[in-house]
């Protein structure tokens, strides 16, 4: 599991991303990105991605708290893939 390594101020509404490219090599692309967070009170304002990345902008969150947000890609070659990233709130 990924941990982001800056945490997030309950009170920013900021974005992270994931670069995809080592795992997809040459030939194979994003074609959706889904994001979902595990508690409550982190908010997914919005998501995109590119050919070889995926973005997700987050606004809240509990202030101690430590959320997980997994992110499933598909890909123009049919595969399907999971990556969890951990991500702390805490006032800065």
């Amino acid at each position: 599991m990924l941990t982001w390594p800056a945490a997030k101020d309950p009170n920013e509404v900021k974005d992270y991303s994931l670069d995809w490219s080592d795992l997809l090599g040459g030939d194979d692309t994003i074609t959706a990105s889904t994001w979902t967070v595990s508690g409550t009170g982190l908010m997914i304002d919005e998501s995109s991605f590119t050919d070889t990345a995926t973005t997700v902008w987050l606004s809240a969150g509990t202030l101690g708290a430590t959320y997980n947000l997994l992110n499933r890609v598909t890909t123009s070659g049919g595969r399907t893939y999971d990556q969890t990233a951990r991500l702390r709130i805490q006032a800065k």
